[in-house]
């Protein structure tokens, strides 16, 4: 019979003591003013989040091009009475869009992707709205911590440009024999989307702690893991230009078998476009192509970068890790999904929301491992 040993010095019917653990301490409260401008940017990021889910359908549904002209200000306001909308769809009829692939479409028929379009650009400009209302609150009451109007500003300019980037992707699609609009301009516009809702997650991530509590933070940081997450981010960027790219000449739905591709690895068709570099951009086979074969790399740099995360002793950061890691598997699953099923609008829009949410939380793992939140010892 087996007898654990005791101590001479545990008193009889003493239970041994449990082990220790270690776990997250609670971040410290940041400051009122912190917390009112991080709430505000977390506003302004479930905006431009929407304003990229509203995008995508707007680009499925091919209502981008239902309005013809860029007005700022009155364009706020949609067509009122009959003529006003046989105004606005005899502007459509006139471009190459109408004349090649809708040339039977009713008013009714006009009127249903209007609405989308209308209703994108009515987003941007209540986000530009909600930043600028925000942004002036805080800096007339003298709120902004020191260092940070350059960077709330900065948000406020490139909503500006999106604005006008939009309107130059619109009208590379207005004229010649385009029926849609340029991909490599839609790659453009959700580049910049991304790169706003990304500042936007860092930022929030950042004032929902005090400045001296990420100056500490910062001593602990693990540089190997931030390196890999500013890896991931850039090749997470990358497969979400290509995806605007699938998006822009609907390559999604020319290939739906997989592993292969129409019974190959690389279809034969895939550089029959001249010059060559043209193929990069619109030859439906190269498009998917290469999406899937970087969807494939982002997925297997972030299983290194897991198992590396694995080594810290930060249970923040293994759980920051953790949470990538499964959003990148659902998002691959779904992407094979959508392929396989010709990129339905229904499936390819929550293909489209989980690039948000993997940009996001490898933002958030990045952010993990270069600010790592103290841990104490507690007992088990």
């Amino acid at each position: 019979m087996n007898r654990k040993t005791r101590s001479i010095f545990e008193e009889v019917g003493e239970k041994p003591a449990p082990a220790a653990a270690a776990v997250p301490a609670k971040p410290r409260r940041p400051s009122p003013a912190r917390r009112a401008i991080a709430l505000w940017l977390t506003l302004l990021f479930l905006l431009v989040a929407a304003m990229i889910v509203i995008g995508g359908m707007t680009r499925l549904r091919d209502a981008g091009l239902s309005i013809t002209e860029w007005k700022p200000v009155l364009g706020a306001l949609p067509p009122s009475g009959a003529a006003a909308w046989e105004t606005e769809f005899a502007r459509y009829r006139e471009i190459p869009q109408f004349e090649l692939v809708n040339p039977g479409m009713t008013l009714a028929e006009f009127k249903a992707i209007y609405w989308w379009e209308w209703g994108h650009r009515q987003l941007g400009r209540a986000i530009g709205l909600v930043w600028a209302l925000g942004f002036f609150w805080f800096l007339l009451r003298r709120q902004i911590p020191p260092g940070w109007t350059p960077r709330l500003l900065g948000l406020g300019v490139l909503g500006g440009l999106q604005g006008a980037i939009g309107w130059w992707m619109v009208s590379s699609g207005l004229g010649g024999e385009m029926v849609a609009v340029a991909s490599y301009r839609l790659a453009v516009h959700l580049g910049l989307a991304f790169t706003i809702l990304g500042l936007i997650s860092w930022y929030v991530l950042r004032l929902r702690r005090e400045s001296a509590e990420l100056l500490q933070a910062r001593r602990q940081r693990n540089e190997a893991l931030m390196r890999w997450g500013a890896v991931l981010t850039g090749v997470a960027f990358v497969q979400i230009l290509l995806g605007a790219l699938v998006a822009g000449i609907d390559a999604g739905r020319g290939y739906t078998d997989w592993p292969l591709m129409n019974g190959a690895i690389l279809p034969p068709e895939a550089f029959e476009i001249t010059p060559l570099w043209r193929n990069f951009l619109e030859n439906a086979a190269l498009v998917q192509f290469n999406h899937r074969v970087v969807g494939y790399l982002l997925v297997l740099l972030a299983a290194v970068a897991w198992v590396r995360s694995r080594k810290s002793s930060m249970l923040h950061i293994r759980r920051a890790f953790d949470a990538m890691g499964l959003a990148l598997l659902a998002q691959l699953a779904l992407g094979i999904f959508t392929v396989m099923h010709g990129a339905p609008w229904q499936i390819a829009i929550v293909h489209q929301v989980g690039a948000v949410v993997v940009f996001t939380l490898i933002l958030r793992a990045r952010f993990s491992a270069q600010f790592p939140i103290a841990q104490k010892i507690a007992r088990g």
